[in-house]
């Protein structure tokens, strides 16, 4: 039978999308709704299209953890629950667990919390409502989709929607409206509003500047272009995607031979281009904070997989600017202004929610957080109030593409259009028009109904598509856009703006039946990619999209008449407009301002204060320590993480520069690093700017780049309270002062962002975020095993010595200091002479190549005390005496408290490195020196002092504390803040290891077979698998990459398999339990069952649990089945939250077969986990446990486990069910502290474990 192959292709998608999607309709017929009540009371509601047998029920009883099914048809009783229009994300993965234990028929799931009748509703209202009762009526929806509306004024329905549109674009679509002969549809204007918001368009910064009454020659987009054409260094691609590219090296590239199927790893060298993408998210996390830091932090993702023709992300960074938290009440500096009416939520919820969103979204995605930073600020002066009431939000991030896909191909007629991702819902309608104006200005059901919803794990799937189509020999992509403001609107008319395109509304997935036309097309749902592939490539591009359980669409093609079509069948079309029309050519933006002068007062103060400054410096929120924000965020996953914030024997958060490795060889790499100084620009805008770039290269000057300062290429996010008197002209100014250093240091900007409505209104009042520039810099490094730590040495005759790369007098104006005196200050520091900033970083770069930099740090937030501080604080002993007289200035406290760029370096060789400082002429001093005493001494003059270090690095680490009580409770919080201090890593490391890859039998460059075969099993949602199977693969394992739906379709049977390993992540994003949904698929679904009972049959077999994985295993009982129902589960840990930190463990006597030659080694490993408590009621003895964590207390016992077991195994060694991550632990490199006198280790002792399995194996073979 021949069949049209559009028409085959689409109906094998929709096939595979029955079996394998997560996106689910509404039925025309009503389904019943059945009631199941859990042990803590909730409800969760199941409709289906019958009743259940018992079988079934048996089933969801078990699923939803012993709940018990309701006889009742409605509870008359209160609850909270989502809202009855949109399916959960929640909902997705529970119905598809479903479907992986047999069960059909279902096709909604939710859960509901009952609250008292009275109790206040507190939640989120644009995810949730309250319920006076639950009915079976409780998923039916009353409203129709609404008719396509021709408008007739469009003046008013752009103020009736809140569309921001000018008058000037008014007049020009009532214009569009003459020349097609007839009215435009809601939808046209609608999506013209969006696609040309300032949001999307940028319209400011493409716009005329007119400045006290002259006519800029340059817009501000093209003062930034100009830096790539000054300086284009190794620029790939700027200016065209939403990612830039700068050239990378050779590296090499681990992945299966094929994504469509199970099949092996190998290795091939490919030629690399680095990404750089930072993205704000500050309307919708002001508004929303949990899901508009997660969108945010999803959409930068997004970005980065859509630059060229696919590139994967490694790594992201974050950065959170809110007003005071007011977290105590004696912090003097909060008082300057009182508490608003908030909007929304108050700035210490937005702090908590914000993070925990964003982390949130990364932990479940998969990808770590590396560098980051915190700001707090209000300030009353000059008549006007200031503050982060409108909240700043950054999400940014590096990673890397083959540069064969660095550009996107030229679209032509007759390719396909296709959605990869999820379904269409009533979110984020109009957030591009939303997010370019002022928050307050609309009704808050308008702003509300802007935010999106977050969902991870389904973006993990669609990702994993694009990263098996990158790493395939053809890509078959020929362009890619991600779904972000404007919807399908935005990005499926960029797909075909060359060309024109027709897309079938109908195609679309629907995940509320109630949208109209406008809203099925304009929604900012989450998680979407649209992509252009030629017909020949659908079949493939399906096969692998089904085995990775990602929605997808073919929803239209490409024409040659230049027309954007969105097609009804059989009725109007929502849109019909030429492309040229559509994206509008309305006037450019006149920017109209004076420069307005205003002056800060200088703060005072007395040198007898010393101490009391430096501890309220230690407090703010931008100084304090940021454990709240690292201890719950994944900074290790992917294997490639070579520095994140934490440091030390401590681990304490001080680094400010974050690296990846580009591959698991670990010499070249990515460096990334922030900087910001808003209070600075509040004096001089210019200096502001200046002040940014400087921050961030002082950041990144530790890392040895390739390429010097010349590799580094910078993003600038620019967040401005424009069109008010004096901003415009202030932005300008930071704008072209920001283009002519960048120029003068050779270095350019190639990416960016504005967000230039920086201005939060209470009814006629105004609270302005100072204008501020973020600037990401990002850079290749040539060896990640040279990256200096800011952690002190305590070597007899070592320095510490001061390098200024201002050329600036000391200056406390924009300074920490000057922010606890209630003051900005009367002069801005800067830099002075940008030659001078480039040698003196070249001179940093040679010492730091060289290796004669034993710690280094920069200055910035706090001042030269603080960074003297930070140096002494990750250690458990020593301390500085710092002799300040070299330093010819007779103010203690400037010098001491100024933010003027520089660094401290800790050297031994000092001749030598004075006389590199000499030959590049940069000035030094030498201002202190390590001493035993646990102390920091500060004398200059007659001047001296001494300080308690360890009171101070309490000060410093209390409003963490704080902070951290209200999100991992007041216990823990409080034990946390006790024990951090108490519990220093330790290592003891067997002398027989000599951490040789050769003496353990290891070839990184193997290429051949071995036969010994280990497969890694992942299911949707596992996030941990390449470096897995990486260490398999160094091992000398051929290792082979298994999908869970490649184990229920009957693809894989396991027979050729040797050792199992089930990876890390969060499958099914944790719904009902981590790994509950990945054991029904065992449990439920006979061909997987049958694959896993014959596996653990065998006696020639080895498995392995990780995290994820070990509660698999345990869920499953396949350590101890001996133990029947009495087998150990694992449980949520004690702090109730995700858990991440470098701890240590230790390996006591135990019969595994990984761990028995480990006997008695301590070593570090990560930890990255929130069900990872063992419970183990019974005498230790019964557990065979194989690692145990050092400490027996929170948090270096992170979840509470019982016996501080981190891991357990069978009675005959075999099988191993552990939660720390020993594959993210087996380079030096990966380890975030490791000893010194291990420097030369080329493996680190986990490498043994693999070992291990691998010459077990090979006996068994051999046998």
């Amino acid at each position: 039978m021949k069949t049209d192959k559009m028409s085959f292709s689409f109906q094998f998608t929709r096939l595979e999308m029955l079996r394998f999607s997560c996106t689910f309709v509404y039925s025309n017929r009503r389904d019943m709704i059945s009631f199941f009540r859990t042990p803590s009371q909730s409800v969760i509601a199941v409709e289906s299209a019958s009743a259940f047998s018992p079988e079934t029920i048996e089933k969801l009883n078990w699923l939803f953890g012993n709940a018990t099914l309701l006889a009742a048809e409605t509870i008359s009783s209160p609850f909270i629950g989502p809202r009855r229009e949109m399916i959960t994300p929640w909902s997705t993965c529970a119905v598809e667990i479903t479907q992986n234990m047999g069960i059909g028929g279902i096709t909604r799931i939710e859960e509901y919390t009952p609250i008292s009748g009275d109790a206040p509703f507190d939640s989120d209202p644009m995810l949730q409502r309250k319920y006076e009762s639950l009915d079976q009526a409780l998923f039916t929806i009353d409203k129709q989709p609404e008719e396509i509306i021709y408008i007739e004024d469009i003046a008013a329905y752009n103020s009736k929607e809140g569309l921001a549109l000018s008058e000037d674009e008014i007049e020009y679509l009532n214009g569009v409206s003459n020349k097609m002969g007839r009215k435009l549809t809601d939808s046209e204007v609608f999506g013209f509003s969006q696609v040309n918001s300032e949001h999307c368009r940028h319209k400011i910064f493409n716009g005329k500047f007119v400045i006290d009454g002259e006519e800029k020659e340059l817009s501000l987009f093209q003062l930034i272009k100009r830096t790539s054409q000054v300086n284009p260094n190794n620029l790939i691609s700027a200016y065209k995607d939403n990612v830039a590219f700068v050239q990378g090296p050779m590296i090499e590239q681990f992945a299966p031979a094929s994504g469509d199927k199970p099949d092996f790893f190998r290795t091939t060298e490919v030629e690399s281009v680095l990404s750089l993408k930072a993205e704000t998210h500050n309307f919708p996390t002001t508004v929303e904070p949990f899901n508009g830091a997660s969108t945010g932090t999803g959409g930068e993702i997004r970005d980065r997989l859509a630059g060229g023709k696919g590139s994967l992300p490694v790594a992201g960074t974050a950065i959170y600017m809110t007003s005071y938290p007011r977290l105590e009440e004696d912090r003097e500096w909060e008082q300057k202004l009182p508490p608003r009416e908030w909007l929304y939520q108050t700035p210490e919820q937005i702090l908590i929610k914000a993070s925990n969103g964003a982390s949130d979204f990364g932990n479940k995605f998969g990808q770590p957080l590396i560098c980051g930073s915190v700001l707090t600020f209000e300030h009353a002066e000059n008549y006007k109030k200031f503050g982060y009431d409108k909240v700043i939000m950054l999400a940014g991030g590096v990673g890397y593409a083959n540069k064969r896909d660095a550009r996107k191909g030229d679209p032509q007629s007759g390719e396909k259009v296709v959605v990869l991702g999820g379904d269409n819902y009533r979110i984020g309608m109009g957030g591009g028009a939303v997010s370019s104006v002022n928050t307050g200005e609309y009704s808050s059901g308008i702003e509300l109904n802007a935010v999106q919803r977050a969902n991870p794990e389904m973006q993990k799937r669609v990702a994993n598509v694009i990263r098996s189509l990158a790493e395939s020999e053809e890509n078959p992509i020929v362009s890619i856009h991600d779904h972000g403001a404007g919807g399908h609107l935005n990005c499926l008319s960029e797909l075909v703006e060359k060309t024109g395109g027709v897309i079938e509304i109908d195609k679309l997935p629907v995940g509320d039946k109630t949208l109209s036309a406008k809203e099925i097309i304009g929604n900012e749902s989450q998680e979407r990619m649209g992509l252009l592939v030629e017909q020949k490539d659908i079949e493939h591009m399906a096969r692998i999209a089904a085995r990775e359980r990602a929605p997808m669409y073919v929803v239209g093609e490409t024409t040659d008449d230049m027309r954007f079509t969105f097609r009804e069948p059989g009725g109007d079309n929502p849109i019909d407009m030429e492309l040229d029309d559509f994206f509008g050519k309305p006037p450019v933006t006149i920017m109209e301002d004076s420069t307005l002068e205003e002056t800060y007062e200088a703060p005072a103060y007395n040198p007898a204060q010393l101490g009391t400054y430096i501890e309220n410096v230690l407090k703010l929120e931008a100084v304090a320590c940021k454990d709240w924000l690292t201890n719950k965020v994944d900074r290790s996953v992917t294997g490639k993480i070579a520095r994140q914030q934490c440091q030390g024997e401590i681990q304490l958060p001080l680094s400010d520069c974050g690296a990846i490795s580009l591959d698991y060889k670990g010499y070249a790499g990515m460096a990334t690093s922030l900087g910001h100084a808003p209070q600075v620009a509040m004096i001089d805008p210019a200096a502001g700017s200046v002040m940014a770039v400087a921050e961030a290269l002082t950041n990144i000057v530790f890392a040895p780049l390739t390429n010097g300062l010349q590799g580094v290429s910078l993003s600038a996010n620019w967040m401005w309270p424009c069109r008010n008197p004096g901003e415009d002209a202030r932005l300008y100014k930071a704008v072209e002062a920001c283009s002519e250093f960048a120029s003068e240091l050779g270095i350019n900007i190639p990416t960016g962002k504005d967000s230039l409505s920086m201005t939060q209104k209470y009814g006629d009042d105004k609270v302005f975020s100072p204008g501020t520039v973020i600037i990401s810099a990002a850079a290749e490094v040539k060896n990640i095993r040279r990256i200096v730590s800011p952690v002190l040495a305590y070597i007899k005759g070592t320095y510490l010595y001061y390098v200024d790369f201002s050329f600036d007098p000391f200056k406390l104006g924009g300074s920490a200091f000057a922010q606890t005196l209630n003051k900005i200050g009367d002069e801005a520091p800067t830099v002075t002479d940008a030659e001078y900033f480039k040698n003196a970083f070249a001179a940093i770069q040679e010492l730091t190549s060289r290796g004669l930099i034993l710690a280094g740090h920069d200055i910035s937030a706090g001042g030269m005390i603080t960074t003297m501080l930070e140096m002494c604080f990750a250690n458990p002993q020593g301390g500085l005496e710092a002799h300040l007289d070299k330093i010819r200035h007779t103010d203690l406290i400037k010098i001491l408290f100024s933010e003027n760029p520089g660094v401290l370096i800790q050297v031994k060789h000092h001749r030598l490195v004075e006389k590199i400082f000499d030959d590049y002429g940069v000035g030094f001093a030498i201002v202190a020196r390590p001493i035993e005493e646990r102390k920091l001494i500060i004398a200059k003059d007659e001047f001296r002092q001494e300080f308690d270090i360890d009171q101070l690095r309490d000060v410093w680490f209390k409003t963490s504390y704080l902070l951290d009580r209200k999100q991992s409770g007041a216990a823990c919080a409080s034990e946390r803040f006790t024990n951090y201090k108490q519990q220093p890593l330790q290592f003891d490391i067997k002398p027989s290891f000599t951490g040789r890859m050769e003496d353990l039998g290891l070839n990184p460059d193997r290429k051949e077979r071995t036969r010994l075969t280990a497969a890694i099993i992942r299911e949707k949602g596992t996030n941990g698998e390449r470096e897995m199977a990486y260490s398999l693969y160094l091992a000398g394992f051929d290792v082979k990459d298994v999908h869970m739906t490649d184990l229920t379709s009957g693809r894989e049977t396991l027979e050729d398999v040797q050792f199992a390993v089930f990876c890390g992540g969060f499958s099914n994003s944790d719904v009902l339990g981590s790994a509950k949904g990945w054991a029904g698929g065992f449990r439920y679904n006979e061909k997987a069952k049958k694959a896993l009972e014959n596996f653990f049959s065998r006696e020639d077999t080895l498995s392995l649990g990780i995290c994820n994985g070990c509660q698999l295993l345990m869920e499953l009982g396949l350590i101890f089945p001996e133990m029947g129902d009495k087998h150990p589960r694992m449980e949520h840990n004690l702090s109730h939250k995700f858990e991440s930190t470098f701890v240590s463990v230790e390996i006591p006597k135990n019969n595994s077969v990984m761990f028995g030659s480990l006997e008695g080694t301590k070593t570090g490993i990560w930890v990255a986990h929130g069900e990872g408590r063992f419970v183990l009621p019974e005498e230790a003895a019964r557990y065979n446990i194989a690692a145990k964590y050092v400490y027996d207390t929170y948090p270096g016992n992170p979840n509470g486990s019982d016996y501080a077991t981190a891991a357990v195994c069978s009675a005959d060694g075999r099988h191993l069910a552990m939660m720390p991550h020993l594959e993210r632990t087996i380079f030096p490199w990966q380890n975030a502290y490791y000893p010194f006198t291990c420097r030369k280790h080329e493996v680190t002792p986990w490498m043994e474990a693999f070992v291990n399995a691998r010459e077990w194996v090979k006996n068994k073979k051999n046998n």
